[in-house]
């Protein structure tokens, strides 16, 4: 099997970059021609991508190069954030990125923030990958396929020639043993749990140091909408987080970022890195029982909330995939959403990480 990944860095974006990255990625697979090539860029050459695809398609030999540009990228080998860079992942030997053709395809989906919406999330076909553009999602961001700048903003393809299963760690601490059931919600507020108002649910289930209204950590404390059994739900991991969007003490009312609905069991959580770092030892060891074999090579699309911002300088969950698999070929980006499928369905995520691993078929 010929996969293998490049990563350049330069104080100065360029071209060269992103041949630099093809070429180093075609040396190590012993390619002359590629099949196709995974290509992220940082944001310096979101708005004039063009020389950078040509430049990288020369490399490779070959014009089926997808990607997006981000505010931070990484491979096997390192992460580089706040400075010019270009990751390459390169594919031969049979495997190749095609266009998706029947409803079960495991579809690599990217997309730009102002690309997103649920109905075509719910399109025939599992998606997975993440969303261009830096934290805040107002960009510079561009996706591109088969060489060229997706105008639509995203581009999906399958892996052929390799099989896969997809996991999301979401990373978060539960608050409290049992979801609440949420007994009232007008449209993205709930504003009662088990008839209770729902923000005097959330101060009661806060550490003790938290419970300043005034001062409530929102980027750090969640929702989780569970599914299935509420008794056994957040102990199996089966629920979705939500973020928190801001907090209503005199209505005493909760904004998720989330449309929550009466009936639905709701639990809070807080952020917390050792619980993403417990979190993704298990997702790892998950999706390897799954596939049922080592892998060849991994995708992989934390949130930009979710790396070595908030790991304090490292970014553990990438530790943690090269010591599963030493010398993996591992390719990705820090976005600002993360898809997967979850629960039947296509899911944005905030805060998590979604990782791909795949076996040469």
């Amino acid at each position: 099997m010929q996969v293998a990944t490049g990563l350049a860095t330069h104080p100065s974006a360029s071209e060269e970059l992103a041949y630099q990255a093809v070429s180093d990625a075609m040396e190590k697979a012993g390619l002359s021609i590629a099949s196709s090539v995974l290509l992220f860029l940082t944001p310096e050459f979101a708005r004039e991508p063009q020389d950078a695809l040509r430049a990288a398609a020369r490399a490779a030999c070959c014009t089926q190069i997808i990607g997006c540009s981000a505010a931070g990228i990484f491979t096997e080998e390192d992460w580089v954030l706040d400075a010019p860079a270009a990751a390459a992942m390169v594919f031969g030997a049979g495997i190749s990125m095609r266009p998706a053709h029947a409803e079960q395809d495991l579809l690599l989906t990217l997309a730009a923030p102002n690309a997103i919406h649920t109905e075509w999330l719910d399109n025939p076909g599992q998606r997975f990958g993440g969303v261009s553009g830096d934290a805040t999602g107002q960009g510079p961001f561009c996706v591109w396929q088969g060489g060229r700048v997706a105008q639509t903003g995203r581009c999906e393809v399958r892996i052929q020639g390799a099989r896969g299963v997809v996991g999301v760690s979401q990373g978060i601490r539960p608050l409290s043993q049992q979801p609440f059931e949420i007994t009232r919600s007008n449209d993205f507020d709930v504003q009662t749990l088990a008839g209770q108002p729902a923000f005097k649910v959330l101060m009661r289930e806060l550490p003790l140091e938290l419970r300043d209204g005034e001062k409530l950590p929102l980027h750090l404390v969640m929702a989780g909408i569970t599914y299935g059994d509420p008794a056994t739900a957040i102990a199996d991991g089966r629920f979705r987080s939500a973020p928190i969007i801001t907090v209503d003490p005199q209505q005493g009312s909760v904004t998720l970022s989330v449309r929550p609905a009466p009936g639905e069991q709701l639990f809070w959580a807080m952020r917390q890195p050792l619980a993403a770092e417990s979190d993704m030892r298990l997702t790892l060891e998950t999706l390897q029982q799954a596939l049922q074999a080592t892998p060849d090579f991994g995708l992989c699309f934390p949130c930009m909330g979710r790396g070595p911002y908030f790991y304090g300088g490292v970014d553990l969950d990438l530790q943690l995939i090269q010591r599963q698999f030493p010398g993996m070929p591992l390719i990705g980006f820090y976005g600002n959403g993360e898809i997967a499928p979850f629960n039947g369905s296509n899911q944005l995520f905030q805060y998590a990480t979604v990782l791909g691993l795949f076996r040469h078929v």
